[in-house]
């Protein structure tokens, strides 16, 4: 690779180029062009248009593209290297304490969303439990302007983010610090709040599934939002479940991102706890990824 104190000899197609040379093997081409103009135009405001017009076009400073280049090989995610992502249109701010918001999650809130017209004109109360980055918790709140939108996590650092977040799209959200397992806390946490919608996308990867995972997500995003124990991978799901039993009102509805392998045990769980209308629903490629059930006693 050529040293930075060449790159005033450099413009940014050969710097694409480096980014080929250094991590083709490890990406793949396509995924490689794919960060290399996700990073020019967020350093140097350069398009992949502008880029093809004007294949010469050089900037003064290639430091933070090359700092970038060493963090790629080292297999970081590009959202942590830039500390940002877009999630359902909206731009969020994420870190090493927040999970990276992904398409299947995009999904579920859509689902929400789309599910009920109503949800648009009427008066919501809304929790997600698990909120992270707070990607559900502000899409919700910016899409369905009537409701009113808490959030709960147990991480503190990942609640900063979340009320980052939540500032950065003009949206208000209520967020709680608490361990939603901890079920004799809940009337005094939420104040015996009945809730229309409760969302959750909790840890739901078991152990065993960790060899499945890519090394960048592996050996970077919070283990504390992604694993459970291989001996009881409902644990969330049941805890959260019990809640929504207590605090669902009337015709009210719950909704879950699952793990794909569970879709059978879920159903099984919410008819146990006496949920009606229950849909299992696949993501776009086609893996039972969401679930919802609704509270009718």
């Amino acid at each position: 690779m050529r040293c930075l104190d060449d790159k005033k000899f450099m413009n940014l197609k050969e710097v694409q180029n480096t980014f080929h040379t250094e991590l083709d093997d490890l990406y793949g081409k396509e995924e490689v062009d794919s960060f290399f103009f996700i990073l020019i135009e967020a350093f140097y405001k350069v398009s992949r248009l502008n880029l093809a017009m004007n294949p010469s076009a050089t900037e003064n400073d290639y430091e933070l593209i090359f700092n970038a280049l060493q963090l790629l090989k080292q297999e970081q995610p590009i959202q942590y290297i830039l500390g940002e992502t877009e999630f359902y249109g909206l731009p969020f701010k994420v870190n090493e304490h927040t999970l990276i918001p992904r398409p299947e999650t995009e999904e579920l809130v859509e689902w929400i969303i789309k599910k009920e017209p109503r949800f648009k004109t009427q008066s919501l109360k809304i929790l997600d439990i698990g909120t992270g980055s707070g990607c559900i918790a502000v899409s919700l709140a910016k899409n369905l302007p009537k409701a009113t939108v808490y959030a709960l996590d147990i991480s503190k650092e990942a609640l900063k983010v979340a009320k980052l977040n939540a500032e950065l799209n003009d949206v208000k959200v209520e967020f709680i610090e608490a361990n939603i397992l901890k079920a004799d806390t809940w009337n005094t946490e939420f104040k015996n709040l009945n809730f229309d919608v409760i969302v959750s996308n909790p840890p739901y990867v078991r152990e065993l599934e960790k060899q499945q995972m890519q090394p960048n997500v592996l050996n970077n995003e919070p283990h504390l939002a992604l694993f459970v124990k291989d001996e009881n991978p409902l644990l969330f799901y049941n805890a959260i479940t019990q809640f929504a039993v207590n605090n669902l009102s009337q015709n009210g509805m719950l909704f879950f991102e699952i793990n794909e392998y569970l879709g059978k045990e879920m159903i099984q769980l919410l008819v146990e706890n006496k949920f009606a209308d229950i849909v299992l629903k696949q993501d776009i490629f086609k893996k039972d990824r969401m679930i919802k059930g609704t509270k009718k006693v």
